[in-house]
């Protein structure tokens, strides 16, 4: 094998690892959004969880005392 032909072979190795990376960077930044979401939702639902649990601790029409 020659020397330009193991260069024509480092080239395309370089090419096919930065395609990669950016395929890999693309797909961190997608499941960046959606952790974000996640996250969204569920301090949502710990809101409305603890709602909830005042309401079962303290009866509609009690007071807090």
């Amino acid at each position: 094998m020659t020397i330009d032909e193991r260069l024509d072979r480092v080239v395309e190795r370089h090419e096919a690892l930065a395609q990669s990376v950016e395929l890999l960077t693309n797909d961190v930044r997608e499941l960046g959004k959606y952790v974000g979401d996640i996250a969204e939702g569920t301090a949502r639902l710990l809101n409305i969880a603890e709602i909830h649990e005042k309401r079962f601790t303290r009866p509609e029409g009690g007071s807090e005392d």
